[in-house]
């Protein structure tokens, strides 16, 4: 299974940069829920998808670093194509855990 929740982990960043909306509805299960956005159902990964290309046109998410176990896969990425501070010098980085079930992104 492990194989299978990296595929899948990296499958959601290439849909997210490839504006690839319809393929979210392949990639999160029906009940999704995201804790960070309070939410459940794919059409709130479609909103914020949505809503940040609108915002960033640029906006690109690199996988740096991903850890697999079992049914999870906890994912460092670097955000790129987002205006920086004056302060910043490298772009700004996230952390995401995500729980694989039945194929599908179930929890994130």
């Amino acid at each position: 299974m492990t194989g299978d929740v990296r595929a899948i982990a990296q499958r959601v960043y290439e849909a997210f940069n490839a504006r690839d909306l319809t393929a979210a509805e392949t990639i999160f299960s029906t009940d999704f829920v995201s804790h960070p956005l309070g939410t459940v159902g794919v059409d709130s990964v479609l909103k914020a998808w949505s809503g940040l290309h609108t915002t960033f046109p640029d906006f690109q998410v690199i996988v740096e670093n991903m850890l697999v176990d079992v049914d999870k896969a906890a994912v460092r990425t670097t955000l790129h194509g987002i205006p920086a501070g004056v302060e910043e010098q490298a772009p700004p980085s996230m952390m995401e855990i995500f729980r694989v079930q039945d194929g599908r992104i179930a929890e994130l």
